[in-house]
């Protein structure tokens, strides 16, 4: 991750960057007043806002380095234009005046999808307008999920629930939760979003100096959470027992721990989105500014790197992808009009064939930062393939013996009301979601591909369902698409430009992003059942 160039001496004679935190009450109460759905209010706050930096710049009072990033911020990303103008005219005005500026390293939120291609295919603002006036940004996770916006509706209704709504846990632990979970795949992005989160809602400082410094009882959770990240398969009745039995100290009621259950495999599954989609550190995020002057070693790096097949107008080489794309159309038909039936034993052969297939994912990464490998336990345990070959595997879980809309989705509405709705609701948005295109054709049906991919990666985590052709997965699903989900599901923090650009070389960049959503939503789906399953046993 680059440096924010903070601690960087000889940065010239500029003025001094920043006051304390607890000069700047007012500038934080206009903030959070910004959020607010009254156009009068947020017109005075802004005003406010503008008054009291501008007051900073006549006095010699200091603004605030914390001011300065959330201006950065609203100027960066805000969706509504009158605050975003606001944001930029301010910085402008204190750096004319001698004030030492940040600004962004990144060129826009991922470092795969070329800021420009995002923009044309996000056709929803009301979406990003009501996600900044419920939690006051709109982060590189939206802006990229906006694509998408069924799903992003979806998206943050749960999310919305899971971290801020009634609940058994309280608001900082949930967001602690999320962090210990996001530090298993080195993601310091959300790392860094749910510190600020955690922070925000009452929680200790000291806690994110490492997990020793957190509560016995959250702390209990580190074997399930490396479990869920890494080999949700062998999590075990067992497991729960020792959170949850009268004699276990200290004891988790099960409302707390689906509560807890839930949040790590969100946190897990929007890691693999994360990295999948190259997400860029937020503008107020270590890492994604910086203090220095410009200089053509620190300007921001374009998306089209020389891993990256793409022009700089947006259009990728022709290539073998126009080829590639009608091999595949076809490839579909002629699966949808198949009338060939396999027998039990031959789907089984087809599946396994898939399951234990050699799928290369390993890319040497530099360390994560400090402020993510303090909050890693057991930092070796990673995933390892379900069923290696000439290694004796785990059962298959067949789903008709578990399945999520049979004995998950009652069970979570159980004990956490209403979650198992928002979380089936999101299920089938992703799972049905279709535009009717494919790269450059229209009027195209995407079931099989779709359906292809989220079996696929079940497949991956050892789920099987009798009544689908395994063939179809090796029909529709190029290698070089299989080392991408493969990356993104199981080992997301080795997610490349060169893995994301390899694969549907002539889709639309929208058209990727629906396939990391489907994998995310079908990784979360596979950790939420074995933990189920486990639970349901434990229960009976």
């Amino acid at each position: 991750m680059a440096s924010n160039g903070y601690n960087t001496p000889g940065l010239g004679s500029g003025r001094h960057r920043y006051e304390s935190e607890s000069d700047v009450g007012p500038t934080v109460k206009s903030l959070a007043r910004l959020c607010s759905k009254d156009e009068d209010e947020r017109a005075a706050s802004l005003e406010e806002l503008s008054q009291g930096v501008l007051a900073c710049l006549g006095s010699d009072r200091l603004i605030s380095k914390q001011t300065l990033l959330n201006l950065l911020r609203l100027s960066r990303s805000c969706p509504l234009q009158e605050v975003r103008g606001r944001a930029t005219e301010l910085l402008r005005t204190a750096q004319e005046q001698g004030v030492e500026v940040p600004r962004v390293l990144a060129s826009g939120p991922s470092a795969f999808i070329p800021a420009k291609e995002m923009l044309k295919e996000v056709p929803d603002q009301d979406i990003l307008i009501e996600s900044f006036l419920s939690v006051g940004r709109v982060d590189h996770i939206t802006l990229v999920m906006a694509m998408h916006p069924a799903y992003l509706s979806c998206f943050l209704r749960t999310q919305h629930a899971l971290l801020e709504m009634d609940g058994p846990l309280p608001r900082h632990w949930r967001h602690y939760i999320v962090v210990m979970a996001a530090a298993r795949h080195h993601c310091s992005y959300l790392v860094q979003q749910h510190s600020a989160g955690f922070l925000d809602a009452g929680g200790e400082e000291s806690w994110l100096s490492g997990l020793k410094h957190a509560p016995t009882k959250l702390h209990s959770l580190q074997t399930l959470n490396k479990l869920l990240a890494h080999r949700p398969w062998l999590i075990t009745q067992q497991h729960i027992q020792e959170l949850v039995c009268p004699g276990a100290e200290p004891r988790w009621s099960l409302a707390e721990l689906i509560h807890a259950v839930i949040l790590m495999a969100h946190a897990h599954s929007l890691c693999s989105f994360g990295w999948g989609c190259g997400l860029n550190p937020e503008p107020d995020h270590i890492g994604g500014y910086t203090f220095q002057l410009p200089s053509p070693s620190h300007l921001p790096r374009s998306p089209h790197s020389p891993l990256s097949p793409a022009h700089e107008d947006g259009r990728q080489e022709l290539g073998d992808g126009a080829m590639e794309v009608e091999v595949l159309m076809q490839r579909m038909v002629e699966l949808q009009q198949q009338e060939e039936e396999c027998t039990q034993e031959e789907m089984v052969t087809r599946f396994e064939r898939e399951r234990s297939e050699s799928i290369p994912t390993t890319v040497v990464r530099e360390a994560p930062p400090d402020l993510v490998l303090r909050l890693v336990e057991d930092p070796e345990f990673r995933y390892e393939d379900f069923a290696p070959r000439g290694e004796q595997s785990p059962p298959t879980m067949r789903a008709q013996d578990y399945s999520w809309e049979d004995h998950g989705f009652s069970l979570v509405n159980r004990l956490l009301p209403d979650m198992g709705q928002l979380l089936d609701e999101k299920f089938q948005v992703v799972s049905n979601m279709t535009y009717h295109r494919m790269a450059m054709h229209e009027g195209v049906d995407t079931h099989t591909l779709r359906k292809a991919l989220w079996n696929y990666i079940h497949c991956l985590y050892g789920i099987r369902y009798d009544d689908y052709d395994y063939g179809s997965v090796n029909v529709l699903l190029e290698r070089s698409l299989k080392v991408f989900v493969k990356t993104m599901a199981c080992h997301p923090e080795q997610t490349t430009a060169r893995v994301y650009h390899a694969f549907w070389r002539h889709f639309r960049h929208s058209e990727k992003v629906h396939a990391n959503l489907i994998v995310m939503e079908a990784r979360l789906q596979a950790a939420l059942l074995y933990t189920l399953r486990a639970i349901t046993h434990y229960m009976r």
